[in-house]
């Protein structure tokens, strides 16, 4: 196991102390390895805290509500706190006839990998957790994985609400991983690396987005796709309440359903971060830190998010998978084709 790419002034002191003590090295960076996963936890968790108080307050903004404004201050900001401690009391209930193994896992298999892909981000300058040279494929891998999360709580449900949700839940998210991938493709050969890192230093002089355009189509592609794989209206078929009651997660109460929203909204602030990274230009910016300027774009694209969400009604299934297969996916191949003739030509 790798000590950081480029390691902080934290890392260097704390590190002078453990080998002035004389301790093991590969223990270490054991605990190294505990500290840096605690830390992305932590964030992680007030993140999905934070997002949660915030949509509340953009669908009132957008529907003439007040949101929350009583619990804590005028503002309800422990409004969320306290539907936490609410759920931490609810009753576990576990159907007779489910399947307990896949019941109690499928949570678990949504949220994890949704904190994992934390490890590549990277927040400002040396801040990122690990500089893996194929960072860009580590995301694209692990972010498939809560599609099988999603297929077992519909099938360890034993409801057939919960089982339709689920194979929704599939059918959609490998639909637009595909013009996703592409997307972030089109970035990765014009950038020549596939390190996360490298492509935010990329962006030192020009921001992908406003570089060319096939990378602006690039990024219309990945934000379209991004709100499906997020399950994000118009594209939140997999949960759609007033058809499938709540979809793959019926079933679920207390903790166990809170986590499957965990994952979701850990995700919304990564693919909006990733979005950043991509295209926005990572953490740059003039005068600001820039830690402040990536987390003011990432959370001006969240709130895009969330204003299209309480502003645009749902699509039916159908509509859904053929946007995503008949317009979506031949957009994105044309668009990584025209990339490749783009890069050709304009190359210096």
């Amino acid at each position: 196991m790798a000590h950081p790419v480029s390691p902080s002034e934290l890392y260097l002191w704390l590190h002078g102390l453990w080998q002035r003590a004389g301790l093991p090295e590969g223990w270490w960076l054991a605990l190294w390895a505990v500290l840096v996963a605690a830390v992305i936890l932590i964030f992680v968790l007030l993140t999905v805290l934070i997002l949660i108080w915030l949509e509340r307050k953009v669908s009132g903004d957008i529907q003439s509500r007040l949101g929350p404004a009583r619990v804590g201050t005028k503002f309800g900001l422990l409004q969320t706190a306290a539907d936490a401690l609410k759920l931490l009391l609810k009753e576990d209930i576990i159907p007779a006839c489910a399947d307990k193994p896949l019941f109690v896992i499928a949570p678990l298999l949504v949220f994890v990998p949704a904190f994992m892909v934390y490890i590549v981000l990277p927040f400002g300058r040396g801040l990122v957790a690990e500089n893996l040279n194929l960072g860009v494929l580590y995301v694209i891998a692990v972010s498939a994985l809560p599609a099988l999360g999603f297929l077992m709580a519909g099938w360890g449900s034993n409801n057939k609400y919960s089982l339709i949700g689920g194979m929704r839940a599939v059918a959609q998210l490998m639909t637009y991983e595909i013009p996703l991938g592409l997307a972030v493709l089109t970035v990765v050969m014009a950038v020549g690396s596939l390190s996360t890192v490298a492509i935010v230093a990329h962006q030192r002089a020009w921001w992908h987005i406003v570089a060319s355009p096939p990378l602006a189509v690039a990024f219309v592609v990945y934000f379209v796709a991004a709100l499906a794989e997020v399950n994000r209206i118009p594209f939140d078929l997999p949960e759609a309440e007033a058809e499938l009651v709540a979809g793959y997660h019926t079933e679920y109460s207390g903790m166990r359903w809170a986590i499957f929203f965990m994952g979701e909204y850990a995700y919304l602030f990564f693919v909006s971060a990733f979005a950043v990274t991509l295209f926005l230009g990572g953490w740059h910016g003039p005068f600001l830190p820039p830690v402040l300027w990536f987390l003011i774009k990432t959370y001006a694209i969240i709130l895009v998010v969330m204003w299209i969400r309480w502003t645009y009604p749902r699509l039916r299934i159908d509509q859904v998978m053929r946007f995503g297969w008949k317009v979506l996916v031949p957009v994105a191949l044309i668009n990584l084709v025209v990339a490749g003739f783009w890069l050709v030509w304009f190359a210096t």
